[in-house]
């Protein structure tokens, strides 16, 4: 059924951070006439970009969600989604590659392959997503897409062929030269809308014909019509070339490079050109679902509307009108007031309302069929639910989602804000699967936790801005604990005297440090000195005292308890009293034991590219860390520490500044290790300010 999808392109725009990708939308969506005004990212006039339509996001200048829209060039129905640059939102990459059919990766004239260039890069190979590369920015001083074109084969081992070379660089930066029409092109009018097709300009001819040579002996490999025309001198058409080019991006062994400013409205329109006539249609992409039936087997799906539904929702969003759901459908069509199958919950859901997207508008629609992309409303799932027809039973894989890397305490300042943030966090980490929230059980602090420093940032903002919950973000503190370092005796009574019964208990034992557990209790009384009945309320005493320990309020931990004596009275005994009497042992023995902190130490390892290695390590060392080994893996090198938590607050962020955004580490907890002196002496006076703020 290719035929029905054969106009249709999904397509993503990604990049390193300020390449120009929400400017490229925002130029294409003005060229294909689905806006009549261009309004700039960082956006003078109040507007800012059409994509952009989160406060946040004109404020900043950055894009933080994805967003979808789609237009029509040359008859071809164009669906496209503008994703974020920062790592820190990388799942919004992650989740548009994982549905689109191909991708344009904008690079930037001047900065070339950066660093999340290569992350984007990575993710477009996970999901075997094809490319043509857009080398933006040729206005700007510094510009030089032929070093880009290099870095695009060396760094990222991209088969990189130019298909237009440009005219002038940097401030003389006038049109393009195209190198399969062999035809020089401008872009004139107030913003670059009217397209005029020159001669090669003379100074250009001789570089334009050796590119060219470049371009047909690329790809002359993916086909053999243009290698027999090649072989045997006959004439070489425009189709041939495109049509062999398209061969090979869609093997992904070919990367197509396109050149021009986006900002300055030039080299758009032969973009879209490219990606019309090179990128995939739908029924080009062989997609797969798992057989629930048969052992999760793969099954090839077909971009047919007449067969079963298979659809995937890969993004959420909460709207003013309930929750959006975006969806993939790749088989089958999807209908208003059909009945269709969540297969992770396996609930029969009515689809209600259907929408195609432009940013944050949309318009009704009745079907989506195999090969669109559009908005569902009103039904409830979670991010990577695959929605089937009933009777069949299959599942798509879902995407990648990173772990967290960093965590932060969130307080709210009253009661309406604690409810309202509630409200916040339930949303976001429906939304969002990097987004995690847990409440730590010692300290009772709501923790978020996410991919970077921005993400929890954004994050906080929005619960002020959406939900008008007041928050104050803190460190979140660190799961302290005490425990002692040496054997020490007690001999305790518990004697109180009030009208009536008494209270009278005496215990006597020892304590000691233990390794691997938290605490062991043993009873050694014989003869009977304390009552069996009472025995148990001994242990009970001493417990309590383990979730506070005297020093400064940590838990207690890795501590024996053994009594050996102690003596009733046959009237004032009573549970309660040895209790108490347990109690008071602990306090007199526990400052004679040596008490000391220990604190919890991360197993940190950093993934760097070898020549940060020497900073890396000076990084790591400043934060007290003990380096476990250094390991080179071909161009990266893996370092394995130990550090404690308490130094590992803000990391993220230093790493990138050191290593140019290049490096990642990952964290995971790994033993608890006593404090050095002089951090415990500044634990104590701490704690000291603390209680006197308090009182």
């Amino acid at each position: 059924m290719k035929k029905e999808t054969e106009k249709v392109r999904n397509i993503g725009i990604s990049a390193h951070i300020d390449s120009g990708k929400t400017t490229l939308t925002e130029r294409i969506l003005y060229f294909t006439k689905r806006i009549h005004a261009i309004h700039d990212v960082k956006g003078k006039d109040g507007v800012g970009a059409t994509m952009d339509s989160m406060e946040l996001e004109k404020e900043r200048g950055i894009t933080i969600a994805s967003a979808a829209t789609y237009c029509e060039w040359r008859g071809y129905e164009i669906n496209i989604i503008d994703t974020p640059g920062h790592v820190d939102f990388t799942i919004e990459v992650e989740r548009s590659l994982r549905v689109l059919d191909g991708a344009v990766l904008v690079l930037c004239a001047v900065g070339g392959v950066q660093s999340q260039s290569i992350t984007v890069d990575q993710q477009m190979k996970r999901y075997k997503v094809p490319c043509v590369a857009f080398v933006n920015k040729c206005d700007r001083s510094g510009a030089n897409p032929a070093r880009v074109m290099d870095q695009l084969k060396n760094k990222l081992g991209h088969n990189a062929v130019a298909m237009q070379i440009p005219i002038g660089l940097e401030a003389d930066f006038s049109g393009i030269v195209d190198l399969v029409a062999m035809k020089a092109v401008y872009f004139e009018g107030e913003n670059g809308q009217n397209v005029r097709v020159e001669e090669i300009p003379p100074a250009l001819a001789d570089e334009a014909l050796a590119k060219r040579e470049i371009l047909l002996d690329a790809a002359s490999m993916f086909s053999d019509s243009l290698t027999e025309a090649l072989l045997e001198e006959q004439e070489i058409t425009d189709a041939m070339i495109i049509e062999a080019v398209r061969n090979g991006v869609l093997a992904r062994k070919l990367t197509p490079v396109f050149m021009g400013s986006a900002y300055k409205n030039k080299g758009v329109q032969p973009l879209l050109d490219g990606v019309t006539d090179l990128l995939p249609c739908p029924a080009d992409i062989e997609n797969h679902a798992l057989n629930m039936e048969k052992e999760e087997t793969p099954v090839l799906l077909f971009n047919d509307r007449q067969k079963p539904l298979v659809a995937l929702a890969f993004k959420l969003e909460d709207g003013p009108y309930g929750q959006l759901t975006y969806i993939r459908v790749y088989q089958g069509t999807l209908a208003r007031a059909d009945a269709i199958i969540n297969v992770r919950t396996g609930k029969k859901v009515k689809v209600g309302r259907l929408v195609r997207m432009h940013a944050d508008q949309m318009e009704d629609i009745d079907t989506i069929p195999a090969g669109y992309i559009g908005a569902l409303f009103g039904i409830d799932c979670a991010s990577g639910d695959t929605f089937v027809s009933p009777g069949i039973s299959l599942t798509m894989t879902s995407m990648y989602v990173p772990e967290p890397v960093i965590s932060l305490a969130v307080v709210p300042k009253n009661n309406k804000a604690e409810i309202n943030m509630s409200k916040a966090l339930a949303r976001f980490t429906k939304e969002d699967p990097t987004f995690r929230v847990h409440t730590n059980h010692e300290t009772g602090d709501t923790i978020i936790s996410g991919m970077g420093e921005l993400h929890l940032e954004v994050y906080i903002e929005r619960m002020h801005r959406e939900y008008n919950a007041q928050v104050t973000p803190g460190m979140p503190r660190v799961a302290y604990r005490e425990t002692i370092t040496r054997k020490a005796a007690f001999d305790y009574i518990h004697k109180k005297q009030t009208g009536g019964a008494g209270q009278y208990g005496r215990v006597g034992g020892y304590m000691e440090p233990i390794n691997d557990t938290d605490f062991i209790f043993e009873n050694k009384v014989v003869g009977g000195s304390i009552p069996t009945q009472f025995i148990s309320a001994c242990e009970k005493g001493f417990k309590q005292c383990l979730a506070k320990g005297p020093k400064m309020e940590f838990p207690v931990t890795g501590i024996k308890i053994v009594i050996d004596d102690g003596a009733s009275h046959a009237v004032d005994s009573s549970e309660m009293a040895f209790q108490a009497a347990a109690r008071g042992a602990f306090l007199q023995a526990y400052p004679k034991a040596g008490p000391v902190i220990h604190e919890p130490i991360m197993k940190v390892v950093v993934e760097t590219p070898s020549e940060f290695q020497g900073s890396v390590m000076g990084s790591l060392n400043q934060r007290r860390a003990m380096i476990v080994g250094a390991q080179d893996e071909g161009v990266i090198c893996v370092i394995e520490s130990q550090v404690p938590l308490a130094e590992m607050f803000g990391y993220s962020t230093i790493l990138r500044s050191l290593t140019q955004g290049q490096a990642q580490f990952t964290m995971e907890f790994a033993t608890y290790r006593q404090v050095p002196r002089s951090i415990a002496e500044e634990l104590v006076k701490k704690a000291a300010e603390e209680k006197k703020n308090v009182a």
